[in-house]
């Protein structure tokens, strides 16, 4: 994975994976699982999406450490 520095220091993943249209609950859990195992490490949601909760549960269950992952989300 590619990352680009922010001008505050932060590393942000190059390329991320979004979840519009993902259908909340078991489908869109799977589908966050699916990516993080993939290597994705930055997750753009939005709460009109309605799969925020969906997306938290993959990432909890994944044991991926929160600071390896960079999460997006807009109101």
């Amino acid at each position: 994975m590619e990352y680009i520095t922010l001008r505050n220091g932060v590393k942000m993943p190059m390329e991320g994976f979004g979840v519009f249209q993902v259908e909340a609950g078991a489908v869109c859990e799977q589908t966050v699982t699916n990516a993080l195992n993939a290597g994705y490490r930055l997750l753009d949601t939005a709460a009109a999406y309605f799969n925020e909760e969906s997306v938290g549960a993959a990432i909890q269950k994944s044991g991926i450490p929160r600071e390896e992952l960079f999460i997006t989300t807009k109101l």
